[in-house]
């Protein structure tokens, strides 16, 4: 079911809850955030299942016509830098002197950035070509190493914004549902993986934080 229609179907349920003479009592703002946490919902299942991060953002960017032209470029954040721990090292399946690098960047389609990615990768596991594409360019990580048949082992997932209020499921007096309509935060969507290829060899471990943006479609509605 499409994000749309998910949340429709669930406004549509609400209201067969609703007495008949509370449904007066407006409540855009309450169905508003049912669309919001179907959507938030829908995003984070789709970054759960998928093998590429990148290839999900840039399919939701074009779906969701949020750029002209729905490519995902990764702009570098200069001077930063986090050390890999022995936590780390040991989810990659490494030992205290194989080199890693770091690069930390923000996955951006058109002029939205829709998510940023803190990203440990053993460059003595891939090709000498990927290693100097991830050293000079753009491209997202996911799209250099996409040859090596990339999969994703989730290490941790929070869904960092929740538009409805615990138990919200259980209400039947509209009064006492919130009906504002909640402003969006700035980061929505966190999860940590171990990138795998093929053969089920670590060649990455990455921490991404996914934002505001990916919902802008919903405000032009």
């Amino acid at each position: 079911m499409v994000p749309r229609m998910a949340a429709r179907s669930g406004a549509a349920l609400l209201l067969a809850l609703v007495p008949a003479g509370a449904r007066a009592v407006p409540l855009d703002g309450y169905v508003r955030r049912l669309e919001y946490a179907a959507v938030v919902g829908d995003l984070n299942a789709r970054l759960l299942a998928t093998p590429s991060a990148t290839r999900t953002l840039e399919g939701w960017c074009r779906a969701h016509r949020l750029a002209d032209r729905p490519a995902i470029v990764a702009d570098r954040i200069a001077g930063t830098d986090k050390p890999i721990s022995a936590e780390q090292r040991a989810r990659l399946g490494i030992g205290p002197d194989e080199p890693v690098r770091y690069r930390h960047v923000r996955l951006r389609c058109g002029n939205r950035v829709l998510s940023e990615a803190d990203n440990w990768y053993v460059p003595s596991r891939l090709t000498a070509e990927m290693n100097a594409q991830l050293d000079g360019g753009d491209m997202p990580f996911g799209t250099v190493v996409a040859p090596l048949g990339i999969a994703r082992r989730t290490v941790s997932a929070e869904q960092l914004w929740r538009p409805l209020a615990e138990g919200w499921e259980m209400f039947r007096d509209v009064e006492a549902a919130d009906r504002s309509v909640p402003p969006v935060p700035a980061e929505l969507i966190r999860h940590r993986a171990i990138v795998v290829d093929r053969t089920g060899q670590p060649i990455a471990e990455v921490a991404e934080t996914y934002g505001a943006a990916l919902l802008d479609f919903m405000g032009a509605r």
